[in-house]
């Protein structure tokens, strides 16, 4: 894993903490969550999970023009190039479904962080900067719009089909496409609902937990 991908390691056992004041608690705090939310919501991400719900949809469309095509063919001219659409789909889109789930594990893994960070303190001052009310509706309204045409292409295109003009290979391809669609909406939308959540809990929540840490004098905790 490169350095620009590698997460931060989560917070030190009580045991073993060694800040030797609130100042630097803090700090660190800042510096790791503002890591974590960018790595989280940030517009890069959103841009790549578009990226790999594009190639997948790419991929569907090759695999289905292959289905239509085979539908269609009455040569073995037309077949092989039916064949040949249907390779290229699935190199389009098996890749985009592993690196998609890959970033789903991914972000579990940032969630679990920022839920273990935001955890140790607050800070009013630090705090604001990792709320991204922005980023967040960016997330919410772009992603809901996509689950919306997910649906749409999914139900309704194929409910006003007519027998006969429209075949199942096309339907196919249609559905597949609002199924990618609404699949890579409805991640976005979690997301952003879960860091508005995360937000909400964690930023502007109760008061936390005390003692969170102890400074001054004995060990360093």
């Amino acid at each position: 894993m490169s350095a620009r991908s590698a997460l931060p390691p989560p917070p030190p056992p009580v045991e073993i903490r060694t800040w030797p004041d609130r100042g630097a608690l803090l700090a660190d705090r800042a510096l790791i969550l503002g890591a974590l939310v960018k790595m989280h919501i940030g517009p890069g991400r959103l841009g790549l999970l578009w990226m790999w719900g594009a190639v997948g949809a790419l991929g569907w469309a090759l695999i289905g023009a292959a289905f239509v095509t085979f539908e269609q063919s009455y040569d073995i001219f037309s077949a092989a190039i039916g064949a040949i659409m249907l390779v290229m789909g699935a190199c389009c889109l098996v890749p985009a479904v592993i690196l998609v789930v890959i970033g789903l594990r991914r972000d579990r893994r940032i969630r679990r962080l920022l839920g273990q960070w935001g955890a140790l303190d607050r800070d009013a001052a630090s705090d604001a900067a990792f709320r991204l009310p922005g980023a967040s509706l960016a997330w919410l309204l772009g992603s809901f719009a996509l689950c919306a045409f997910g649906l749409y292409a999914c139900f309704a295109v194929p409910a006003g089909a007519v027998r006969g003009d429209d075949t199942y290979g096309l339907m196919a391809l249609i559905m597949g496409l609002g199924f990618i669609g609404w699949l890579i909406g409805l991640i976005g939308v979690t997301k952003a609902f879960w860091h508005r959540r995360w937000v909400l809990r964690t930023l502007a929540g109760a008061a936390a937990p005390e003692p969170l840490l102890s400074f001054g004098g004995g060990t360093h905790r």
